[in-house]
């Protein structure tokens, strides 16, 4: 029995106790309240299709807390000087929104040579600004976990993967690798080979779900590896289209039950509703937002 299955099932018992057992309610009831709390929800703002004010103003709109985008453009390292990233805090602290984590998308993996040095240097200069900004992690791609440690690839992965690392530790930033090719086991068994703490995940359960894993059963074994989650949803098409992104609740995600397993983990971090198809993808982040609000509450 694993010991977050245990965990699962203690405060299964304790709540049966709550329910049952009066003499045991108050010190029931103050587990659960140190244990649970409300989960935090953002939206990525690439996914509403408007310029970043006016993303930002629908996000807030919305009732996120937070908010994730790619550091690119007008918002790169390189764009954002000093004062720059001091009105962006001010203008996030108007909205009263929090910086959830920043993107940082590249065209290649940290598993392939071409340009990899200055894809870390990018990386680094990106976990920079996300400290400044207060987010303190940011996500990037995670390649396919190499099977064969010796080959080319796993040693270019693993050093680049040990330099963020590193770098990390050193600013106070995270590294939140968005997974999905691998099975949790095999994500977390590789991650605890390295000597940092600043190497975590972000779990997109669609990502599972594309890639033929049940996400539910893949969430509890990462408790404590999981800096990040994007809300995104999908659903299987039929034998010819395969699994296709969906509007949040409308897939085959259990949202009861993946939000439930995330505040008994006691993840602390941000969902960040996520859209990358669709023919109103503002509409459908905005409805992401009131449905998981649904089960933000902590669980009790």
């Amino acid at each position: 029995m694993n010991r977050n299955g245990d965990t699962v099932r203690l405060h299964v018992v304790l709540s049966r106790r709550m329910a049952h057992n009066t003499d045991g309610r108050e010190c029931v009831r103050f587990f659960a309240v140190k244990l649970m709390r409300a989960l935090k929800i953002g939206i990525v703002l690439e996914s509403t299709g408007l310029p970043l004010r006016q993303a930002l103003i629908a996000a807030a709109d919305a009732g996120a807390q937070g908010v994730e985008f790619d550091a690119v453009g007008d918002v790169s390292p390189d764009a954002l000087s000093a004062t720059g990233r001091r009105e962006l805090r001010t203008r996030l602290r108007s909205l009263e929104l929090d910086v959830a984590a920043l993107n940082v998308p590249v065209r290649r993996g940290l598993d392939v040579a071409a340009d990899l040095q200055p894809r870390i240097e990018r990386i680094r200069k990106a976990m920079q600004l996300a400290y400044d900004l207060g987010a303190r992690q940011v996500v990037v791609p995670c390649p396919k976990i190499p099977d064969d440690e010796s080959q080319p690839r796993a040693l270019l992965m693993r050093e680049a993967l040990e330099d963020l690392g590193r770098y990390g530790d050193r600013i106070g930033c995270v590294v939140a690798l968005e997974i999905g090719y691998d099975p949790a086991t095999r994500v977390k068994a590789y991650l605890e080979r390295f000597d940092t703490g600043s190497l975590k995940t972000t779990f997109d359960p669609a990502n599972f779900l594309l890639h033929g894993h049940d996400p539910l059963a893949h969430l509890a074994p990462l408790a404590g590896w999981i800096a990040h989650v994007h809300a995104r949803d999908a659903r299987a098409a039929g034998v010819s289209r395969g699994v296709q992104e969906v509007a949040l609740g409308a897939g085959d995600v259990d949202w009861m039950a993946f939000t439930a397993t995330l505040q008994v983990i006691t993840f602390d971090g941000f969902l960040t509703v996520k859209r990358e198809q669709g023919d109103n993808k503002l509409a459908d982040v905005t409805n992401g937002v009131a449905f998981l609000r649904r089960f933000a509450a902590p669980v009790m």
